[in-house]
């Protein structure tokens, strides 16, 4: 499916754009912790005009390279040896994220694209919500969880989680670490930084499984259509998430994430709401 809105007019500004926004994007999610897919999907639709189940395609796609390296660079940080103990973690969420990609990625593709707008609109707009409350409230393991439940009803609870999760990502095209660190953290008491290395491990699996579903889908020929403008958005996205990187504990960052919920609630909004109204 090729529509006007998806041709690339001025395939050099598009190239120039892609790369600065997608440079500015994955500067502030390496200075934060964040991996910056939600703020390109408004982008790809807005911006550069793709229609939203290709916008969603081309969005997994990029999120795919980028935690692909996200976990080769951890591995120096957080060894193998320090995830291996905690392979059940990964296993009960991807019992249920795989399944959750698979559906959702399939219920995606059947959607009218006004709805398929509007159900990306409220996502984008709880994702917010979600990041403003960690912001606020900080993030904290609940209490001896795995005590207060029977080891059946827990590992019921991940998987629960995680079809959640795989749904949320698939639909969305992103890698869903903004959901999977939360609940590691909450459901298991695993240090936060340990729970982003295995937050990337449930990650790309899932990814991968709704990646391969949207290829039954007419719109997956945006990746060969506009590859010159992914590519741009590729490298820009990984050297923005170095540079972001490297500036962690260089530049306050109090108060940006309150900041960036704001901003995806108001692209969000006119992206996907109000730009299609009637």
């Amino acid at each position: 499916m090729t529509s006007s809105a998806s041709r690339v007019s001025t395939p050099r500004g598009h190239v120039i754009s892609g790369f600065a926004t997608a440079f500015a994007i994955g500067s502030l999610g390496g200075l934060i912790g964040l991996g910056g897919a939600e703020f390109r999907l408004p982008l790809l639709v807005g911006l550069f005009g793709l229609v939203s189940l290709e916008a969603v395609i081309a969005n997994k796609a990029l999120s795919l390279l980028v935690v692909a390296v996200a976990i080769l660079s951890r591995l120096s940080a957080v060894p193998v040896g320090t995830l291996l103990p905690h392979w059940p973690i990964v296993v009960n969420l991807l019992a249920g994220s795989l399944l959750g990609a698979w559906w959702a990625a399939g219920w995606a593709m059947r959607l009218p694209r006004k709805t398929l707008d509007a159900v990306l609109f409220v996502l984008l707009l709880l994702l917010a919500c979600a990041m403003a409350a960690e912001q606020l409230f900080g993030l904290k393991a609940l209490p001896d969880l795995h005590l207060l439940m029977s080891p059946l009803a827990h590992a019921a609870l991940g998987v629960a989680a995680g079809l959640v999760i795989g749904m949320f990502a698939a639909v969305m095209g992103v890698a869903g670490g903004e959901l999977l660190i939360p609940t590691v953290v909450l459901l298991w008491g695993v240090d936060v930084k340990l729970a982003g290395s295995l937050s990337l491990l449930i990650s790309l699996p899932t990814m991968l499984v709704g990646f391969l579903r949207y290829r039954e889908s007419a719109a997956f020929a945006v990746l060969r259509r506009q590859r010159v403008l992914l590519l741009s958005m590729a490298a820009g996205s990984l050297l923005g998430a170095v540079v972001g990187g490297l500036l962690v504990g260089l530049v306050p960052t109090e108060g940006m994430g309150l900041l960036l919920a704001l901003i995806l609630m108001v692209s969000a909004w006119k992206v996907f709401l109000l730009r299609r109204a009637p």
